[in-house]
């Protein structure tokens, strides 16, 4: 997998994180990797060359067990031998001054350059490896999730809203080139992953062709709708949903393969004019919109049990609005709704928790 992939994380199965919780300021490093790796070698250095010119300096508290004599070269030898803790015995402090150096000093940078050393190879090596081992375990069981291709103002509330609606956070993949975004979805306990959801790499990485759903926001239709071409050339049989703000781009996000297109713009312009032609028009779209809310629109496949019955016979108890039936849509005043066929699919209004707690019953008003 490439690094361009950059990563995808599975954290714990936390739900949300209530309350406020400190973030440190991030920025996006402009240090190449391995300009990164030469800062640290140098840093390593330049503590390394300090430690030799105080042996240098204090070399009277120093004894050379072979000859007597404490030359530049030994010096140096002494230096790495010490740092590393290795320790043979040919050179030694002897005095007190000496003695102190050392532990005062010189072991301060030895854990110094001990812990650069360590931190490079977790960053470069054994990272690297980690989170490629955690991320093909990820993929080994991600099937039937929700790949959620954007998390600016739309993803994030459509995943909110998943999860409110009982989806395990788990089973939802987030992708976003923006880390400071994604640090939201992982909160929720989200798999994310920071990548370019153009790249057919990085939808073969989240195994696209295994998702239930895709939901497409990139913020930008062009974006969007490219998002699309490459999930449906990826996934033919996929559902996607995708989010456009253009009126002129809604029939190009069809014909790129989206199956639903949804224009917030227009959606919001619905609202205040429903708004305007009475008092709680708007109030109760909103409340079927949402978990929330006191009533939920629902879309399933008839149950056998209720093949020949009337829409109005759901065995849900709920309220039949519309049957999808082999590409034609049917209202509920229309006569093929009062027999129900077998694979018919149906859009009803449903009583949600919130509803009947508050005593309005599968009977009673909506």
């Amino acid at each position: 997998m490439s690094d361009q992939i950059d990563r995808i994380v599975k954290p714990g199965s936390g739900r949300r994180v209530r309350g406020p919780k400190f973030q440190p300021l991030r920025r996006a490093t402009r240090v190449p990797v391995w300009g990164d790796l030469g800062i640290r070698l140098g840093l390593a250095i330049f503590l390394l060359a300090i430690v030799v010119l105080i042996h240098w300096w204090d070399r009277g508290g120093l004894v050379d067990n072979l000859d007597g004599d404490v030359s530049f070269t030994d010096v140096i030898y002494f230096t790495l031998i010490s740092v590393t803790t290795t320790g043979f015995g040919d050179i030694v402090p002897v005095t007190d001054r000496a003695r102190m150096v050392e532990a005062v000093i010189v072991t301060p940078i030895r854990f110094a350059v001990f812990f650069i050393f360590v931190g490079t190879a977790y960053n470069f090596i054994m990272k690297r490896s980690w989170e490629k081992f955690r991320m093909k375990r990820i993929q080994e069981k991600l099937s039937d999730h929700i790949v959620v291709l954007g998390y600016g103002v739309s993803g994030s509330e459509s995943v909110n809203e998943l999860i409110e609606r009982g989806m395990d956070a788990s089973n939802i993949v987030v992708i976003d080139p923006s880390e400071e975004r994604l640090i939201e979805a992982e909160k929720l306990g989200c798999n994310i992953m920071a990548a370019d959801a153009t790249r057919d790499r990085t939808l073969n990485a989240v195994r696209i062709t295994e998702a239930q759903n895709v939901l497409v926001s990139a913020g930008r239709d062009d974006t969007s709708i490219l998002i699309v071409l490459t999930v449906r050339a990826l996934a033919p049989n996929v559902p996607i949903s995708v989010v456009v703000r253009a009126d002129d781009n809604e029939s190009l996000a069809r014909q790129a393969g989206a199956n639903n297109v949804i224009n917030p713009v227009r959606f919001t312009g619905l609202l205040l004019a429903g708004s305007a032609k009475g008092a709680h028009i708007a109030d109760y779209l909103a409340d079927l919109a949402s978990v929330t809310g006191r009533v939920q629109l629902v879309e399933r496949e008839i149950t056998e049990e209720e093949c020949g019955c009337a829409i109005t016979e759901l065995r849900t108890g709920g309220r039949g609005l519309r049957v999808y039936r082999k590409g034609r849509v049917l209202g509920f005043w229309e006569d093929e709704c009062q027999n129900l066929q077998p694979g018919d699919i149906v859009v009803e209004i449903v009583p949600t928790e919130n509803g009947e707690e508050r005593g309005d019953g599968h009977n009673g008003r909506h």
